[in-house]
């Protein structure tokens, strides 16, 4: 076994967050052999997910500028993975977190969160990550005293944080090979951030939106923004294209890259290589250099409770 082994000291869990690998696909990519597309594991984060980079910045960010104060609860409306990330660092920085979440959420999210010591407020499963939001602005304006609500749909904070992090990361590890650029949109802040500061490099990188192909979908964590309440952190010109897929195509994706990487993902995470692959593939088909950078939201161990669209998996 080769290899350089890497040991980090650090003093406190929030340390951990960034600094994620990138790893080169090698079988679902044997259609564009001479195009790499790597992935950027996410779910290194202590949290597991892409959202612990958003939540810490958006939690340090308000410690610093006074909005959240001793006293005050944290709570947002979240579909899952921003609240593990919220849960995680209000128990690491003494912060008390309470959520709002579509009662349709993977028990797994909802445990976890619960195990750091959150309260979970459940909203309409029909309404969405937008009815989560409406249930937590009515709990807000009924005593705003109370709360520090940083509503990451809203907060600048979630695309700084990729500004900052996720962007100059990849720029230093693949740095005038990439040409393009994946992530899904769902409060958009991976895209928005990320994009904008690949959009600063010297050499043009092409940054491809990820969203669901119709508004009843089984992409957990992704919003269809046509029929969705759409987040005011985004900017449609905030990239070059938007790239439909389908449920059934990215929970496939999810599948191979567990039984042919080894990588075993969220079906979010599937849609963006299933964009990924594609895009790959079209490069391929020109006959043009290209190299593409796609997101891995989380890990799939949060999905295993089945959701209502899982009629056909049984475990």
């Amino acid at each position: 076994m080769s290899g350089v082994l890497r040991v980090r000291r650090i003093e406190s869990v929030v340390e951990a967050v960034g600094d994620t690998p990138l790893l080169r696909l090698r079988v679902v990519t044997k259609n564009a052999p001479d195009v790499p597309v790597y992935v950027k594991l996410e779910f290194e984060n202590p949290g597991g997910s892409v959202k612990d980079r958003a939540a810490l910045r958006m939690i340090q960010d308000a410690l610093a500028d006074g909005r959240l104060t001793k006293g005050k609860t944290l709570i947002d409306s979240t579909s899952g993975n921003t609240g593990v990330a919220y849960s995680l660092f209000g128990a690491a920085l003494g912060v008390p977190v309470k959520l709002v979440m579509p009662s349709n959420v993977s028990k797994a999210r909802k445990d976890i969160a619960r195990a750091f010591g959150t309260e979970i407020i459940f909203s309409d499963p029909l309404e969405g990550s937008d009815g989560a939001i409406h249930v937590a602005k009515k709990i807000v304006d009924e005593d705003p005293d109370k709360w520090f609500y940083p509503d990451q749909y809203a907060n600048p904070s979630n695309p700084l944080a990729h500004y900052h992090g996720t962007g100059p990361e990849i720029l230093r590890d693949v740095g005038d090979q990439i040409t393009h650029f994946v992530a899904g949109l769902g409060t958009s802040g991976t895209m928005m951030g990320t994009a904008r500061r690949l959009r600063e490099h010297h050499r043009p990188i092409r940054c491809v939106a990820v969203e669901p192909d119709q508004p009843l979908h089984g992409l957990e964590g992704l919003k269809h923004m046509e029929s969705s309440l759409v987040p005011p952190i985004y900017d449609r010109a905030g990239h070059d294209e938007v790239f439909p897929v389908t449920t059934e195509d990215g929970w496939d994706m999810a599948d191979r890259l567990a039984r042919e990487e080894g990588l075993h993902v969220g079906h979010s995470s599937g849609a963006n290589v299933f964009c990924a692959v594609k895009i790959a593939e079209r490069i391929q088909a020109a006959g043009t250099p290209g190299c593409v950078v796609a997101i891995v939201a989380d890990r799939g161990d949060r999905y295993f409770s089945p959701l209502a669209w899982e009629k056909r998996y049984v475990w």
